[in-house]
């Protein structure tokens, strides 16, 4: 199901995404964000697992009270799957994700099941906002940079806006496709860089502004920086499986 909002026609849309249970990160986000007064938020999904705060996290967001869309981790923490384990690391993500998908209840599940697959703004002027997490095709397909168009256009399903906004992929993104925008306003408590062929969580919190104004649209991409000493307080604080390999990447990037 689509939700559609309507919206006047000069606005501001902030556009939060993967918040990963980090409610350290998310405080900082929206501190930002009221400074920014926009008139209206929309959350791209993936809000509860992966960190050690994940009700808190989602208990957030519900205040917010914005439209919220269904992220891949949101589905899988309603009922678990094992993963696949290919790798060390896999094991480690899967009992956090598990641990943090066991902490959630009934009222929190109730919650998560009102996300939606895509929520529709209207922009004017004829245009709108097209809001998913991965595509609207389904909540885990990738669109970075590089994806060709084809496979781009596959997976929009035969979906058009104005501006199509997703998260999934931790990278903040701006490219054409035909007459749309297609934005990723990167991760507010999981943001990823590579180096040395090594991925590190950089202590920031990454989020997006969509401005309308005068049938003129403007995206701006913001970060958030955070003492990463408030994160390893709450890590310690929880019950979170695997602390230190969770807290290694975070300090590995705070170090350089």
């Amino acid at each position: 199901m689509t939700q559609k909002i309507r919206s006047p026609l000069k606005f501001v849309v902030a556009l939060l995404s993967d918040i990963h249970g980090n409610a350290v990160a998310l405080d900082a986000a929206l501190a930002a964000v009221e400074h920014d007064a926009p008139d209206q938020i929309v959350c791209l999904g993936d809000v509860v697992v992966s960190g050690p705060q994940p009700r808190a996290a989602l208990a957030r967001v519900r205040a917010l009270g914005c439209p919220v869309v269904m992220g891949n981790t949101d589905a899988w923490a309603l009922d678990p799957q094992p993963f696949t384990i290919r790798k060390p690391s896999d094991e480690l993500k899967y009992d956090v994700e598990l641990w943090g998908a066991r902490q959630l209840t009934p009222d929190d599940q109730a919650f998560i099941r009102t996300f939606q697959p895509t929520i529709t703004l209207d922009l004017g002027h004829g245009r709108s906002l097209l809001c998913c997490h991965g595509s609207p095709r389904h909540f885990s397909d990738v669109i970075r940079a590089t994806t060709p168009d084809a496979e781009l256009a596959e997976k929009l399903a035969g979906r058009r806006a104005a501006v199509i906004a997703g998260g999934h992929t931790h990278t903040p993104l701006l490219r054409r496709f035909e007459n749309s925008l297609v934005i990723n306003p990167g991760s507010v408590g999981l943001p990823i860089f590579w180096r040395n062929g090594q991925i590190q969580n950089p202590v920031w919190a990454e989020y997006a502004l969509l401005r309308v104004e005068n049938g003129r649209l403007d995206v701006s991409f913001r970060r958030v920086p955070y003492a990463l000493a408030g994160l390893e307080t709450a890590v310690r604080a929880s019950a979170m499986p695997h602390q230190e390999a969770f807290l290694q990447d975070w300090l590995a990037a705070d170090a350089q």
